[in-house]
């Protein structure tokens, strides 16, 4: 079954921040959902951040996709995060997840991005797998992060 990707727009905010919690949940992370629905807002509003999709199956949302853009100069120009990729647990194992990756890879063409980069949980073995078989390498820099307070 094929997959169907719409662009997320304002009036899908409830059902993309209502998977979002459901996406979070899987580690544990914490989520804000007031705090992600302005943030929803603002990345709608504004193109130069990024693209965001929803995975349709039969009329009904069953994931999303968040591809946010950086501008780099090592790559020459756009480069892209794929900041989420979620499928719900009800259409996992259908080939969405690999749709997406697909879907997302054309969409970066299209928008000019150079490389997308991509975090994922040790664990999570099956998204790595999958990751690995749509031609994305595990790099050898280290991620760091800093808290801006």
């Amino acid at each position: 079954m094929d997959a169907v990707f719409k662009p997320i727009e304002v009036q899908d905010i409830p059902v993309v921040i209502a998977m979002m919690e459901e996406f979070y949940a899987i580690d544990n992370y914490p989520i804000d959902a007031d705090a992600s629905r302005g943030l929803m807002h603002e990345f709608l509003e504004n193109e130069s951040l990024g693209k965001g999709w929803l995975v349709i199956k039969d009329k009904e949302a069953v994931g999303y996709i968040i591809l946010t853009f950086v501008f780099s100069f090592e790559y020459k120009g756009r480069i892209a995060f794929l900041d989420e990729l979620f499928i719900s647990f009800n259409a996992r194992g259908l080939g969405f997840g690999k749709q997406a990756i697909v879907f997302v890879t054309g969409q970066a063409k299209a928008l000019s991005v150079k490389i997308i980069y991509l975090e994922i949980e040790g664990h999570n073995t099956i998204a790595q797998k999958l990751y690995l078989s749509k031609g994305f390498a595990i790099h050898n820099r280290g991620l760091m992060k800093l808290v801006v307070k």
